[in-house]
């Protein structure tokens, strides 16, 4: 298991705090996570969401010049409100600028108000990720002749400079975002999923990836999941509620989904996931103070003997 951590949520649900402050202070965070021994860092994106929330790209433009080592990507990026060639660019960008460390996780969301926010269809959003992905795939190709038979114009234009290819993990436990892990994902990184149900759904994975012609072990198999540290019988109310707040959903909807307790109570929760076929295990702290939280349950996790895998999920 990696040391991954997701820091798109890092401000108290509730209040009107900035997320991550500014530069300065997010690059202060990036560094304290690095050193707590964060293989990853991962951001979250929302367009419009209830609460403050940092913008994606930006804050993973600030953790590439504030970090060396952690592999930087979004968890997940919804690509359906966003135009994909201006996405493909900025996916180039935080490759070059990272070093080769981004990683560009796509969804779809599941938050019907924000796509009606953002003048995008709802319910055709999983046909529109598709098309986007295509369009990215066109972005970072160079047209030939062709591709341009009026005359060769297309060829002067091009993105540029180029990068080093940029691995698109997807998001979502569904059955059609596991099929396109599949068919052409680099990672599979989906959330709401108990080790049994991981365990199952990454076998079917495995299946169907080669069933698409590919290498059955193509896709890295990663997992988010939420993780509250604290008192064995304080933390999973603490979590469930924190959570609720956040996501405006009743806390029972969190219950079967939460890692909560002292560090080593969730140490040997999240190794359930492993056992399942992890090799990537994205926390969510349910709670501010998400480095703190993150920095202790790592440090149960390797004291207890437990896999953690060094580099980079490319």
């Amino acid at each position: 298991m990696q040391g991954e951590l997701l820091l798109g949520a890092s401000s108290t649900p509730g209040t009107t705090t900035r997320p991550a402050g500014t530069a300065a202070e997010l690059s202060a965070l990036c560094r304290q996570a690095e050193e707590a021994g964060a293989d990853s860092l991962w951001a979250v994106d929302h367009l419009y969401w209830p609460h403050p929330i940092g913008e994606a790209v930006t804050t993973l433009a600030v953790a590439a010049t504030a970090t060396t080592r952690p592999t930087l990507g979004t968890c997940i990026l919804q690509l359906p409100l966003r135009q994909p060639a201006a996405v493909a660019k900025q996916a180039t960008a935080l490759q070059l600028l990272s070093g080769g460390r981004f990683v560009l996780g796509l969804g779809v969301g599941s938050h019907q108000p924000e796509y009606r926010r953002a003048g995008a269809e709802f319910h055709r959003r999983g046909r529109a990720l598709d098309d986007a992905v295509s369009r990215l795939r066109e972005a970072w190709a160079h047209p030939g002749p062709a591709d341009d038979p009026g005359g060769g114009e297309a060829a002067d234009y091009v993105q540029e400079p180029r990068s080093a290819p940029v691995p698109l993990w997807f998001g979502g436990a569904s059955p059609a975002a596991r099929r396109r892990a599949a068919r052409e994902g680099d990672g599979w990184v989906p959330l709401f999923l108990t080790p049994e149900d991981y365990a199952d759904a990454l076998g079917t994975l495995r299946a169907e990836t080669a069933a698409n012609g590919r290498d059955p072990d193509a896709v890295e198999a990663a997992v988010v999941v939420f993780a509250r540290v604290g008192d064995d019988d304080e933390a999973p109310r603490l979590g469930e509620a924190w959570l609720s707040e956040l996501y405006r959903l009743p806390p029972k909807a969190f219950r079967r989904h939460l890692v909560a307790g002292t560090p080593e109570t969730c140490a040997t929760a999240l190794s359930r996931f492993v056992d399942a076929g992890a090799r990537h295990i994205v926390v969510m702290v349910a709670g501010s103070r998400a480095v703190q939280h993150f920095g202790l349950l790592r440090a149960a996790f390797v004291a207890g003997d437990r896999p953690v895998l060094a580099g980079s999920p490319t």
